[in-house]
């Protein structure tokens, strides 16, 4: 069967155009099979088409020029369109893979291709890096993103570069600088101030978008499920912004809605943050000693989140059940992944409260021990605590009592870490710098000193302890800020949640500051902190700790006697054995299974691609297909080559598959 040349393409009847669709599936089907992959019909249809198109090219500009445009033969044809089809597949799983961090928040609107989208992210990342790394560039922070930097010198200038790249950047970015300016372990004191002064600039976003995310999220217009809404937001951020309404039944509400379209920005902007902060890893010691691309992915999964309101609605459940002032109350019915109605809480902010509080009378001190409490108790007790009580987040209400407001960063403490936190104030409260250096060994996340920097430690411990906790001496903020210097010198970096603990107590010193001025909130904290250890370590709290863990002991000691004689007993016949076995988890046998696997198919693609290569170079042979005269053909040696090459094609590119589709 001969089929004509490539420019009469558009000249085939609908019936042939069918046909060429028809065939195009098929090709792409079977490339499919033979790559290990399954396509749908929209990427079949992607692929096998213009695969068959440019077979049909490759097939004519290799004969079809020798031969003038005559007719070509279909098979010559077709094996063409299988290898142009199955590169063409290969390409589009490459870049659907980029898809996947984008398809976490739904189906996108439109009939736009999953890969034809994926390619468009890439581009708007690509744009978005490089406007990132311009930015850097320009401030001069472009040594220390390539690793050359080494941090000493002057750090006022550089902390004001930082704090203004971050601020032009925008974005999460801007959210990346707040959360530093809290990371006193971790910076100097120059950078804290810097970064302290960013704040979020975002103008309010479209109230038809919001209306409309409304509608897609509750089912019905805004109008249409409370009483009244007010389209102009009481307050705008990076993630979402507030609006005051009014359910049917009358209650005032708070509604804070997600803006319509952070969370591809986020995405967008966390993956040149992550990718950053591999490279820095990669390339920078001083990264690598801070944990960097730890503390990224930490920042990443926090702020990923904060983009779940359900997440945050249970927070405030949590946070309700053992609080001691007032928590708004959560209408679980209106409220969704990107919606959540609250009680409006009828009340001033601390940080505008003063003239509320010199009216009332209140009694200021109690309003913050109060406060102090309830933080402390989250922390040392329930575990779930509220990260970032400043005086914006609490309340004054109109009955004199507090309250506490926006979760969306709350911390989660494991009872390790709680126990460690427990042990740390006892030590303070007792001035014992060994079980200071213990505990905070416990709470660290990178212990880096050497056994000389160990036995140092302890020493620089008692002396800080003299410095600020000595008779007569006022402890005050600056007591965290000369801890976490001290820590830094030797080595130790704590992980975000207990970093989170610290920035919650400094910021939480600022607000009871405003409350009642004069508060002493170590000294506050050290006599609650003793009650509280009183109450764990009393005699009935001892008895009840120790019979758990008799009954826990209780079956190991029952088999001890046994096991003991056994392993005596083949110590004196000499029949005592060991068995190692490797590779006893499934995951490792999968692991192991499915490199050696890729190396097998990655050695015979080319074993394959070498030798084929190697036969078309070789002349004469028997003959495959002579010609009429019988002086000339095909090689039967060109033949094998070109199907060597074939195979060795398809190996390599089910390799790649393996790899884009499951990682190295």
């Amino acid at each position: 069967m001969r089929v004509a040349g490539p420019g009469l393409l558009w000249g085939i009847p609908v019936l042939g155009r069918l046909f060429c669709l028809v065939t195009a599936v098929i090709l792409a089907r079977v490339g499919g099979r033979l790559l290990g992959i399954r396509m749908r019909w929209r990427r079949a249809i992607l692929a096998g088409f213009p695969g068959l198109v440019l077979g049909w090219i490759a097939a004519w500009s290799i004969n079809g020029q020798r031969r003038g445009p005559q007719t070509l033969s279909w098979p010559v044809v077709l094996f063409g369109a299988l290898i142009a089809t199955m590169l063409i597949a290969v390409l589009l799983d490459l870049l659907a893979r980029p898809g996947r961090l984008a398809a976490v928040e739904g189906r996108l609107a439109g009939p736009v291709l999953h890969p034809v989208r994926s390619l468009r992210q890439r581009s708007d990342r690509s744009r978005r890096y490089m406007q990132v790394t311009r930015i850097a560039a320009h401030r001069g922070l472009s040594s220390y993103l390539g690793g050359r930097g080494h941090g000493t010198g002057e750090s006022r200038p550089l902390a004001r570069n930082l704090r203004a790249a971050l601020e032009e950047a925008g974005g999460m970015f801007v959210k990346l600088g707040q959360v530093l300016s809290t990371r006193a372990d971790l910076l100097p004191p120059d950078f804290i101030v810097e970064l302290s002064r960013l704040q979020d600039h975002v103008a309010p976003a479209d109230p038809a978008a919001i209306e409309a995310l409304l509608t897609a999220e509750l089912g019905a217009p805004p109008h249409r499920v409370f009483a009244s809404f007010d389209p102009a937001p009481v307050a705008a951020a990076s993630i979402g912004q507030a609006h005051r309404a009014q359910l049917i039944t009358g209650e005032p509400v708070i509604v804070k809605v997600q803006r319509p379209d952070v969370r591809a920005l986020m995405e967008r902007d966390l993956d040149i943050l992550l990718r950053m902060a591999q490279a820095l890893q990669a390339r920078a010691g001083w990264a690598r000693h801070y944990a960097v691309l730890e503390m990224t992915r930490g920042f990443a999964a926090a702020l990923r989140e904060e983009l779940d309101f359900g997440i945050e609605a249970r927070n405030i459940a949590a946070i309700a059940s053992s609080s001691r002032i007032r928590v708004p109350a959560v209408y679980g019915q209106w409220s969704t992944r990107r919606v959540l109605v609250m009680e409006h809480l009828d009340g001033v902010a601390v940080r505008d409260a003063e003239p509320v509080l010199a009216h009332s009378g209140a009694d200021r001190h109690g309003l913050a021990r109060g406060l102090l409490g309830t933080i402390l108790r989250q922390v040392m007790l329930e575990g779930t605590f509220h990260a970032d009580p400043h005086p914006g987040n609490v309340l004054v209400l109109r009955d004199g009592q507090l309250a506490l407001i926006d979760f969306g960063s709350v911390g989660r403490l494991d009872p390790l870490q709680q126990a460690a936190l427990r042990r740390l104030l006892l030590a303070v409260a007792r001035r014992h710098p060994a079980e200071l250096h213990d505990a905070l060994l416990d709470l660290a996340q990178a212990a880096r000193p050497a056994a000389a920097g160990d036995e140092a430690l302890e020493p620089a411990l008692a002396q800080f302890l003299t410095q600020h906790l000595g008779p007569g001496m006022v402890p005050d903020s600056a007591m965290f800020h000369a801890l976490f210097r001290l820590l830094t010198d030797f080595g130790l970096v704590f992980p975000p949640v207990i970093a989170a603990v610290f920035r919650a107590m400094i910021t939480l010193e600022g607000t009871l500051a405003r409350l009642a001025p004069g508060f002493q909130i170590i000294q506050e904290t050290r006599t609650m902190a003793a009650s509280w250890l009183g109450e764990v370590l009393g005699p009935a709290s001892l008895r009840d700790a120790a019979t758990d863990e008799a009954l826990g002991l209780l079956p190991v000691l029952r088999r001890l006697p046994r096991r003991v004689d056994r392993i005596t007993t083949s110590l004196e016949r000499g029949t005592l054995t060991t068995n190692v076995r490797l590779l006893a988890d499934e995951r490792d046998r999968h692991f192991v299974a499915s490199m050696v696997g890729r190396a097998v198919l990655a050695f015979l693609g080319a074993a394959f691609g070498i030798t084929s290569v190697m036969l078309i170079g070789v002349r004469g042979g028997p003959l495959f297909v002579p010609t009429a005269a019988g002086t000339g053909g095909t090689s039967l040696f060109h033949v094998f080559g070109y199907v060597g090459l074939f195979f060795s094609l398809v190996l390599i590119l089910r390799v790649i598959i393996a790899i884009t589709r499951e990682g190295i």
